[in-house]
């Protein structure tokens, strides 16, 4: 019995990741930027839709984590981000005014989403939630329509990886 116990111990071990080895300064650093970039997105998100809106906001913290806390991933480079961001608030909206049922619409909008990501070579995971959120954002990003991809979607895209930058 204690030989299943250890055996059970040892395979629980397994779920444990292996520790993030970062600097100080760099956790500190990301950390810092993804601050100063989600609220400068948060602030153009609710110039934009002109009130607060979790739904978009989401999808940046998500892009945030990528681009400030693993910089060095293929998923969180510019491209993904600009690209990503782009192409699935596009696919969005088209599938929002297309489709009648936000629940079928949500579904279609991050598979085309997710599908033409990867020949455009711009994955990037939070972009899914950006489809979904073109779909499921409510009246403020209905009434953008196509105009919601490039601001606030395009635009805090920019916001965030000029604060990766810096």
């Amino acid at each position: 019995m204690e030989n299943l116990h250890r055996q059970l111990r040892a395979w629980l071990r397994g779920f444990w990741p292996q520790p993030i080895v970062t600097s100080r300064r760099d956790r500190l650093a990301g950390s810092l930027g993804a601050a100063f970039g989600l609220i400068a997105t948060a602030w153009v998100c609710h110039r934009a839709l002109g009130e607060p809106n979790p739904w978009f906001i989401a999808p940046m913290g998500a892009s945030a984590v990528l681009l400030f806390a693993v910089p060095a991933s293929p998923l969180a480079q510019p491209w993904s981000l600009i690209g990503g961001n782009l192409c699935a608030a596009l696919v969005g909206v088209s599938c929002a005014r297309l489709i009648g049922d936000p629940v079928l619409a949500a579904g279609i909008a991050a598979a085309i989403a997710i599908a033409l990501m990867f020949p455009l070579r711009c994955l990037h995971p939070p972009s899914g939630a950006v489809a979904l959120t073109a779909v499921l954002g409510g009246p403020a990003v209905a009434r953008l329509g196509y105009g919601f991809a490039w601001h606030p979607v395009l635009l805090n895209s920019l916001l965030l990886l000029a604060a990766g930058w810096l």
